[in-house]
């Protein structure tokens, strides 16, 4: 079962995260699988690359995000904080931040360069299914299952906003 997939910034890459743990890169053009990433115990749920193409990001039934480098496939972080199974990872534009979305309700901000965790966003009222930032990475957005999106300040963690989805309907994924 394949749970997420994106494209590397020049298309030229896809990336898979699977329920079997693994992650994968293939070749958009030929769909030929060029490597396959072992770390995660249990699923692999979210997958993004950055916005330059060198780092893969991944969340997992682990309860882990983890950066791997995208062209040597070698795992370079395992940050840890989520209470329960990680259900959604972005990069900030810039690359500076990774945000996560879980089971626990939370969504947490990461530095990606040293895995310190910026804060912890509380305010959905069941899991967080997606997370996204805007453009200029003022801005995050979020969504669950508590059928609300939510806006939020990066620079400081300040929700900014909360819409319910009408009619009731769980949010699975925000772009």
């Amino acid at each position: 079962q394949v749970s997420s997939v994106a494209f590397s910034p020049d298309a030229k890459t896809l990336v898979s995260g699977s329920a079997d743990g693994t992650l994968r890169l293939w070749d958009a053009a030929t769909g030929k699988e060029i490597s396959c990433l072992k770390g995660h115990e249990g699923s692999v749920n979210s997958v993004a690359f950055s916005s330059d193409g060198r780092t893969l990001a991944s969340g997992g039934q682990d309860k882990t995000l983890r950066l791997w480098e995208a062209t040597t496939g070698k795992e370079t972080a395992c940050f840890a904080g989520h209470l329960a199974m990680v259900n959604a990872v972005a990069f900030s534009p810039d690359g500076k931040l990774l945000a996560s979305g879980s089971i626990d309700k939370t969504i947490r901000l990461w530095e990606t360069a040293t895995g310190k965790e910026v804060c912890c966003l509380k305010g959905h009222g069941a899991l967080v299914s997606s997370v996204a930032f805007s453009l200029d990475g003022k801005t995050l957005a979020s969504g669950g299952y508590d059928c609300s999106l939510h806006l939020w300040k990066v620079a400081t963690g300040e929700e900014v906003s909360r819409h319910v989805v009408e009619p009731v309907a769980n949010v699975h994924t925000i772009a």
